[in-house]
């Protein structure tokens, strides 16, 4: 995983990019593009332990004593899952974190409203969170970030209204720099991980080159 920006990391990898790249394939088929963001949410969720804490411990191997590395709050994840694109992306995540718990929230953007000033108007409907303290990682995963909307959206729900936690991780698969941008001007201590920043976002709040409607694709609703 590579640091371009201050709090900004960039999923470098080929295994990464090239399941990414089936993605983004209109001819994927959906049961191919829901496996892919599983996939996708797994190497994800390896890359990005690499900006939780560390420490060094001691242990002993049949042979000899040994100074080993042990990665710091694994035990400690939340992941908050946004239905419904999100839901095959944690699937993913959770076989790298199997012992994280999880927060549910509903959050559909108004697109039939349009977007006014950058901003989509996001409705929510269901939300179910366990307690967040300052001894856990938070992580928001959804796949795209495109306007940014949803996510700020959400945030009023978990940081606004808990505890504010150790360290707050927004994942993603494909991002917008419009996206970032905002999403950074209003969590400046945030840790934004995604796999690919795409160049453009269109009139209608879509990722371009993008892949299309995530949830769309993932659940056969096209």
């Amino acid at each position: 995983m590579k640091k371009i920006e201050n709090n900004l990391w960039l999923v470098d990898s080929v295994v990464a990019h090239d399941e990414l790249t089936k993605l983004r394939d209109k001819r994927t088929p959906q049961v191919g593009f829901r496996k892919g963001i599983v996939k996708l949410g797994r190497i994800c969720g390896y890359e990005l332990m690499e900006i939780l804490d560390k420490e060094q411990i001691d242990i002993e191997t049949p042979f000899t004593k040994f100074k080993g590395i042990s990665i710091q709050d694994k035990e400690r994840i939340i992941i908050i899952n946004i239905l419904r694109a999100a839901f095959p992306f944690v699937e993913g995540l959770l076989k790298a974190f199997p012992h994280a718990k999880q927060g549910v929230i509903s959050a559909k953007r108004r697109e039939k409203d349009g977007m006014k000033g950058g901003f989509f108007d996001i409705d929510i409907n269901y939300v179910k969170f366990p307690p967040i303290t300052d001894k856990d990682v938070l992580v928001v995963a959804d796949p795209m970030l495109a306007t940014g909307s949803t996510i700020l959206s959400i945030m009023k729900y978990t940081i606004e209204e808990n505890c504010k936690p150790k360290k707050l991780i927004l994942l993603s698969v494909v991002s917008t720099r419009v996206g970032i941008d905002k999403i950074r001007r209003a969590y400046p201590d945030a840790a934004i991980v995604t796999v690919s920043i795409d160049p453009e976002l269109n009139d209608d709040g879509y990722i371009v080159p993008g892949l299309g409607d995530a949830g769309d694709r993932a659940f056969g609703s096209v």
